[in-house]
Order: structure tokens, then C-alpha cells, then sequence
């Protein structure tokens, strides 16, 4: 691999109008389908093939007046003071009049009666009456603004609030484009720039390298949008994913590949020579880690949740193009950067090499401490990993907040309202769906059974849809949606409901498929966590011929992964230095998050393994002892795998620092955790004092396996045989000619 890819760096350097011209290419067609049609779609989640689904598919075909694809709906609750009801004369004449002001609201389609004797949305005690609104999601193209909606509807009930009534707005329209990049990512941009420069102590290789990441961010975005125009939309959150992973490893890609480029110009290549061997060498742990993350991101599709589905490929495309353009486009820039990489005083060639005083810098310092005291940094490193990682133990989860994400939102107020007057699932309300030959005799037959089952406060005719084979029933559950009993509810019913003649029955609705979907996660992150651990230590067994190190390796990314779900449960569920985060309330984290944690993570878990390894294992083959290979790598790597951390940190605390969505912060934290606790407790801590402590068992293969395995050559060894080849054949050509 390395001589093909020393190969692809040299094509690219010297070509260096061709890459310019197939890039610019690639970006207008993604641009032009982006153009065309790019939309986000705000679907709920769903399970292909699960039961709630599959019913509520049956539901949509057989009672379209129940979807209103082209609408939405939201609830207008008007709630009587202390010791008043809404029913008398003077409040309900109040409550009609604001009903009838609503249906003349600009994009408010409808509005029902509250006091309808047929549809009655009054609570028993009297005290809140609730008219539903059936809202346009577009007006002329443009999506319609539920705040301004909101506004107009408040000024319409200015007579009901003045008599002393309160009015609460609930539900929420369709989401408008997501924020890709606030204030608080700019300032992580930044941070990472000012880190480049530290490290390059040149404007020029620090500009290069973030230019690069920024171009990589556009094109992943452009094409992530394109194809969305291609189905039916994308989720917001698949974009910003893409965004955040496609800047972090774009800058760190493109670090790799110039630190080594600028390694091989001090000692002694020209710039041609050192993009090529750059390019083979520090391009083969691109790929390696690139490939790594692609395919752990790709591997959500075992969890068989098309939504997770799809933010896994969102978020692989861009790093694909990340890799694609550290690979050719890097080249490129560097060829005409030349010398320039290097700092003033090394361009000339006449400084000493870096290399020279690698041994008293910090790093090495550090590292020598860690192999003369390897027990204690051991213990010490993983007292300090556990300790992050125990308030885990305590997390708990949640696929949507009820009510909405704002606990000072109106629809939070409304939504508490109506829960406390109706039932908490009175929102929320189960579906148990009847198909057969007597859907109707089903459903009044099993109307008792549910009524009689724990957690049911009600349930509503049965109601048949045109075709005569389906009908179904409305339960409202005593719990709402996120609580746990309600999941219990749920399985009781189709426990229940499994032996009732005439029809076959089904639990759907909405939050029977949010229940669906957060057993498939649970069990699903299990099958995943397994799958990406045994795809760790596989990969890692090809590209160090080990079996030691891929164990190590693994472990160490379970670690940092427990590290930042440990305090991400801290701050969001715990509450602890919330409004450091823009944290309004403590809740349990977001279903979805562990699993996007486990995929990401674990890729960037194996980019600082490929890289700090690679050079001690390149320095153990040229003859070294373990313990000298590791301070020699390690001198070598560590400085770059330490900026590449804190520059991948500083880009997901600017995600985590955002106080967007939750969702979004929380998987921000977690990230910048891991990252951080990857790089200076794993990798830099743990890594290095096993390896001492292991000594060369390190590097023991069987070499049955050795001999199967294929050579993957990232250290780029394929190059350095070349080279002494090349040597070689230089000095026979300098021998002089024996004649006669």
C-alpha cells in the first residue's frame, strides 16, 4: 500500500493542475444537486419490519384522514385560574370567540371546538379546554414560522389572557435547516488554528493545513446535501455530524501527512522525494485510520434503525472526502509549498534538525518516566480512567423529551398541562390496530381486556376504516411516553392480545415505535460494541502483525468510550456544571447517543493507536529493543498525536458548547472526553507502560498466522527496500569497469 500511495503523492505533486480541476468538478456536481433539491426531512423514527411499524404503515392506508402529509398540528390550551373552570358562560363564550379569531391566523387551516358533543376536548374538573389546529408547513414555498404563528395566535386571545385565562400553544411544526456552525464552532476552528500554529511554528503549513480541512468540510457538506436531494431528505442531525467528524479528521489527516512531510525535508529529501515517501508512509495510517472509521460508521447499519443508518453514512462520506483530499489534494498544496512547510529558521537547511533534541523535550521526558515506573503510571492511569467513567454505571436513556427540549417553551407548558388534565399518554396515545374478517367484533371483544390491564386510563371506540378489514382502538396510558412503565405497558397489551379471535392485533403509534426503537438500541449498541471490538483487534493483527497490541488497543478505546459517557451522564443527566453547556434542566441522555459515541470513538481511538504504534513498531524493526523503540517513537509521534487530540477536542467542545440541541452537545462532550482522555491517558500513559511491561511478547505472532496474514505495509518498509535498492544500484554504477 505505501508504494501506491507514494505513488498517488508524487502524481499528485507533479500534476498539480489536474487535481486542482478534478476537485473543482466533484464540487459542482454536488453543488448542482444540492441546487435541485436538497431538503431535510423530519421523520420519525422507525424500525423497518418491527411490529409498530409495520402497523402504523397499515394505519396510514387505511385512514388517510388521520395523515395530513402536507400539514401540521398544533394544540391551542387554555386553562382556567385557581377556583374557575372554562365552562361557564362567560370563559367558554371567551373560549370560542379565540377559536374562531384562530381559524382566520395566517397558515391555520382549521380549528376545533373544544365544547364539540361529538369530539369533546374538555377536562373532567372543567379547568382546561383544548382546540386543535391543523397549520399549513409551507406558505409560496417558504416554511411557514411557528413562532410568528404562535405570536398571531396570542394576539388573537388577547381578551381571554386579559380575563385572567391562560393560553399555552403546544405541539411543533416541521424543524427549519439545522445551524451548521455558530459561535461556540468558530471559536473551536480557531483554537485548532492557533494549535496548528504552535505546532508548525509556520503561518504557512498551519494555513495550508486548515484550508485543507475547511475545503473538506464544504465538499462532504455539499455532497451529504446532494444526497439528500437523490430520497426523501436527511435528518438535520446527519449534517451536523458530517460536519463536526469531517472538520476533526480532515485537520488531522492533513497534520499527519505534513508532519511527516516536514520530517523527511530535515532529513535531507527534496520536496518531491519527501511528498512521495510523506504520502506512502504517514498516507498509509490515513487510510488505515480513515478505513477504520468509515467502516465502524458504516457498521451502524447493524442496528437496523434506518435513521442511524443514515447518520452513519452522512458522517462517513465526509470522512471519505477527508481522506480522498489529504491524499491528492495535500500533495498538491505541498509541492508548491515546498520548503516553506518549515519554519523560518529551518528553511535554509542550515538549523539543526528537530530530531536532534527530540530526547530533552517534555514528551520524552514524560516517556522515559513512564517505562522506568511502568506499574505505578499503570495504575495510576486507569484509577484515573475509571473514576471518569463510574458515574456511567447510573445512565439512563430517552429517545425524545416530552414536550419539546425547552422547559420554558410554551409547548413544554402545554404539553404539562394536558398530560395533568387528561393523562400523561393522553398526547401520546397507543394504537392497538385489528385486521381480519370481524375487526370490529375483535376490537369490542378485546375493549374489555385492555380497559382491565395496568396503566390504562382509557380507550376509545373501535373505528373501521372504509375497506371494512381494519379498525382500531385509542388507549390512553396512565404514563407518558419516556417512562419506563409505559414500555411495560406496551408488551402487556401484545401479550394480552395475542390469543383475540376474528382479527389479528397489533400495539402501534407512535410510542409503541419509540419503544420498538429503544429495545433495538439497547440491544443493538450490544451487537455493535462486539462487532467493532472484534474488527479492532482483526485490523490491527494485519497492520502490526500481533497479537498483543490489537488487545491493548481495544481496551484502551473501551476506556476512553466509558470516560465520556462517564461524565457526559455527569453534566446532562447529573446536572453537574450544566449551564456551563447551555444545560436548562437535567435529563436522561438521548438514546441515540452511546451508539454515535461507539461508531466515532472507536475510529478515532484507532487513528492515535496507527499513529504513535506505527513509529515505535518502525522503530522495533529497524532493531531496537522494546523499551528503546518506545521512547524512540514515541519522541517521534507523540507530538503530533498530541495536537491532533486537542485539535479534534477543541472542534467537538465547540459542538458541545453550542446549547443547541441537547442531542448534539451531549455527543460533542462525550467526544472531546474521549478524544482527550485517548490521547493523554491511553495512548501517551498506558499504551507505552503495557508495552514495557509485556517487552517483546509485544510484537509475538504464531507464524502460521504471520505467514496468512497479508502484508498491509503501513510503516512504509515496501519504500525504505526501495530506497536501499536504489542505493544499491547507485554504487555498483560508481564501481569501476574491470576490461580485459
Amino acid at each position: 500500500m505505501s508504494r501506491f500511495l507514494s505513488r498517488v503523492g508524487a502524481f499528485s505533486a507533479g500534476h498539480r493542475g489536474v487535481v486542482a480541476v478534478a476537485w473543482v468538478l466533484v464540487t459542482a456536481v454536488f453543488a448542482l444537486l444540492t441546487v435541485t433539491g436538497a431538503k431535510f426531512s423530519d421523520s420519525a423514527f422507525s424500525i423497518a419490519g418491527a411490529e409498530s411499524t409495520t402497523a402504523l404503515a397499515t394505519m396510514e392506508r387505511e385512514f388517510p384522514e388521520r395523515v395530513a402529509p402536507d400539514e401540521g398540528e398544533l394544540l391551542l390550551v387554555v386553562q382556567a385560574a385557581d377556583g374557575a373552570t372554562v365552562t361557564d358562560a362567560a370563559s367558554a363564550a371567551l373560549v370560542g370567540d379565540l377559536v374562531a379569531r384562530a381559524q382566520d391566523v395566517p397558515s391555520v387551516l382549521s380549528a376545533s371546538d373544544p365544547f364539540d358533543e361529538q369530539q369533546p376536548f374538555v377536562s373532567e374538573d372543567g379547568t382546561v379546554a383544548v382546540s386543535t389546529l391543523a397549520v399549513e408547513l409551507e406558505t409560496d414555498g417558504a416554511e411557514v414560522d411557528q413562532a410568528r404563528v404562535e405570536a398571531d395566535l396570542r394576539a388573537a386571545a388577547a381578551d381571554l389572557t386579559a380575563a385572567g385565562l391562560r393560553l399555552e400553544v403546544g405541539g411543533a411544526l416541521e424543524d427549519g435547516p439545522p445551524e451548521i456552525l455558530g459561535p461556540t464552532e468558530a471559536v473551536g476552528a480557531v483554537v485548532a488554528f492557533v494549535v496548528l500554529l504552535i505546532t508548525f511554528g509556520s503561518l504557512a503549513a498551519a494555513g495550508a493545513n486548515m484550508l485543507m480541512a475547511l475545503a473538506g468540510v464544504a465538499v462532504g457538506v455539499l455532497g451529504v446535501l446532494g444526497w439528500s436531494a437523490t430520497g426523501e431528505g436527511i435528518q438535520s442531525t446527519t449534517l451536523v455530524l458530517a460536519v463536526m467528524l469531517g472538520l476533526a479528521v480532515g485537520i488531522d489527516y492533513t497534520l499527519f501527512i505534513l508532519s511527516r512531510f516536514r520530517d523527511e525535508l530535515r532529513a535531507g529529501l527534496d520536496t518531491r522525494a519527501a511528498i512521495a515517501r510523506a504520502t506512502g508512509t504517514a498516507g498509509s495510517s490515513v487510510v488505515v485510520a480513515g478505513a477504520t472509521v468509515v467502516i465502524a460508521l458504516a457498521g451502524l447499519a447493524l442496528v437496523r434503525i434506518p435513521f442511524i443508518t443514515e447518520m452513519g453514512l452522512g458522517a462517513a462520506f465526509g470522512v471519505v472526502v477527508a481522506v480522498l483530499l489529504s491524499l491528492t489534494a495535500v500533495p498538491a498544496v505541498l509541492a508548491g509549498m515546498g520548503r516553506k512547510a518549515l519554519p523560518k529558521r529551518e528553511r535554509d537547511g542550515a538549523a539543526a534538525p528537530r530530531e536532534d533534541s527530540r530526547a530533552m523535550t517534555a514528551l520524552s521526558s514524560w516517556v522515559h518516566g513512564v517505562v522506568r515506573r511502568p506499574v505505578v503510571f499503570l495504575v495510576a492511569g486507569t484509577a484515573v480512567v475509571a473514576a471518569l467513567a463510574a458515574p456511567a454505571l447510573g445512565m439512563a436513556t430517552e429517545l425524545d423529551v416530552p414536550g419539546g427540549v425547552d422547559p420554558a417553551s410554551s409547548q413544554r407548558a402545554a404539553y404539562t398541562i394536558v398530560s395533568d388534565a387528561f393523562g400523561a399518554g393522553e398526547q401520546d396515545p397507543l394504537i392497538v390496530l385489528f385486521e381480519g374478517a370481524d375487526p370490529v367484533g375483535a376490537a369490542e371483544a378485546a375493549t374489555a381486556t385492555i380497559t382491565g390491564t395496568a396503566g390504562v386510563v382509557d380507550v376509545s371506540p373501535p373505528q373501521v376504516a372504509d375497506s371494512g378489514d381494519v379498525a382500531f382502538l385509542a388507549v390512553t396510558s396512565e404514563f407518558g411516553p419516556a417512562d419506563a412503565r409505559t414500555s411495560t405497558l406496551v408488551e402487556d397489551l401484545r401479550s394480552q392480545l395475542q390469543t383475540v379471535e376474528g382479527a389479528t392485533a397489533s400495539v402501534t403509534g407512535q410510542t409503541a415505535v419509540d419503544v420498538d426503537v429503544n429495545a433495538q438500541l439497547a440491544s443493538g449498541l450490544v451487537l455493535y460494541l462486539i462487532a467493532v471490538s472484534a474488527f479492532s483487534i482483526l485490523l490491527l493483527t494485519l497492520v502490526f502483525r500481533s497479537i498483543a497490541i490489537p488487545l491493548l488497543a481495544t481496551v484502551g478505546f473501551l476506556m476512553s468510550l466509558a470516560a465520556g459517557l462517564g461524565v457526559t451522564t455527569l453534566v446532562f443527566q447529573d446536572g453537574v456544571a450544566g449551564s456551563l453547556f447551555g444545560l436548562e434542566e437535567s435529563r436522561p441522555i438521548a438514546s441515540l447517543v452511546p451508539i454515535i459515541v461507539v461508531g466515532v470513538l472507536f475510529g478515532l481511538a484507532m487513528d492515535y493507536q496507527v499513529f504513535l504504534v506505527s513509529r515505535i513498531h518502525e522503530a522495533h524493526r529497524r532493531g531496537l529493543s522494546t523499551r528503546q523503540a518506545v521512547v524512540a517513537g514515541f519522541g517521534q509521534a507523540s507530538p503530533v498525536v498530541l495536537a491532533a487530540a486537542t485539535i479534534m477536542a477543541a472542534v467537538f467542545a465547540g459542538f458541545a458548547l453550542s446549547g443547541g440541541d441537547p442531542m448534539v452537545s451531549s455527543i460533542g462532550l462525550a467526544l472531546a472526553v474521549g478524544v482527550l482522555v485517548d490521547a493523554l491517558l491511553v495512548r501517551m500513559v498506558l499504551v507505552p507502560a503495557a508495552l514495557e511491561l509485556m517487552g517483546e511478547a509485544s510484537w509475538w505472532i504464531p507464524r502460521w498466522l504471520d505467514r496468512v496474514l497479508p502484508d498491509l505495509d503501513v510503516e512504509g518498509h515496501g519504500l525504505t527496500a526501495d530506497d536501499e535498492a536504489d542505493d544499491a544500484e547507485v554504487e555498483r554504477d560508481r564501481q569501476p569497469e574491470l576490461v580485459g
